[in-house]
């Protein structure tokens, strides 16, 4: 089993001042209990990255992350975020390959590892984001294509590199639609990726590789979920928006 974590992914929500407040009230939330044994990874716009990265970096268990990275380093690219700029600002993570970025941007495997080099070039931690649609679901594909995404991005990785890499698995159909896989296709799905890894890499690798489960998390369910043997965590969406939920999660996280 891989570190526990907990990690928001804000996506295109929250302007600057309601970030911050929010943060605010995170940080203030998180000092009442004792450490927790949780990573806490927040990923907000790109507006809010250092200001977050000052707010938080007397904490040694909160890290922040950009939501996605450009496959450039540097040039006319307008509109573009580049790797080293997020670790300029003091960014420790970045979220690569999430469904929403493979489907509104049309992101394939070559960018994205394009993309994860860049980040390892400027000493970011990737979250490699997996996962298939409702029909491949119900066709039951899905570990054929968790498998190739799988093998485009991280299947050409060392190992050294593959240790800094986090994975998520997040069902599509279960994002912002209100559905949840169950916590026993959850466990199905992170054992599968857990065997990939095994085959791929090694044991120790396996082992030591966090992954997170991602897809309508909220504190309802969350017990259940991180209860399973290979759910090392979540990368929490609309629950991580509010204060009070996401922090429940990491207490939830923290005890189960």
């Amino acid at each position: 089993m891989g570190s526990k974590m907990v990690a928001g992914n804000w996506k295109m929500n929250l302007d600057f001042p309601t970030g911050i407040d929010t943060v605010s009230k995170i940080v203030s939330m998180l000092e009442e209990m004792e450490t927790p044994d949780v990573s806490v990874v927040i990923s907000p716009p790109y507006i809010h990255l250092e200001a977050i990265q000052q707010m938080t970096e007397d904490f040694p268990n909160i890290y922040v992350a950009a939501q996605d990275c450009s496959g450039h380093e540097s040039g006319a690219f307008t509109g573009e975020v580049s790797a080293p700029m997020i670790s300029s600002v003091g960014a420790q993570y970045v979220i690569l390959g999430h469904s929403e970025r493979r489907m509104y941007h049309g992101e394939d495997g070559k960018l994205l590892s394009e993309k994860i080099r860049h980040a390892f070039e400027a000493g970011l931690r990737p979250i490699y984001c997996v996962g298939e649609q409702l029909q491949e679901r119900y066709d039951n594909r899905q570990e054929e294509v968790v498998q190739s995404q799988l093998e485009d991005v991280l299947g050409s990785l060392t190992e050294e590199e593959m240790n800094r890499v986090v994975v998520a698995y997040e069902p599509v159909w279960a994002i912002g639609t209100g559905e949840t896989a169950s916590a026993e296709q959850a466990q199905e799905m992170h054992a599968f990726i857990r065997s990939w890894l095994g085959s791929k890499f090694n044991e120790d690798i396996a082992d030591s590789v966090t992954i997170l489960y991602g897809g309508s998390c909220k504190p309802a369910n969350a017990e259940e979920l991180f209860s399973q043997p290979d759910v090392d965590g979540g990368l929490i969406g609309g629950a991580s928006l509010g204060p009070d939920d996401f922090v429940k999660l990491v207490e939830i996280r923290d005890r189960v």
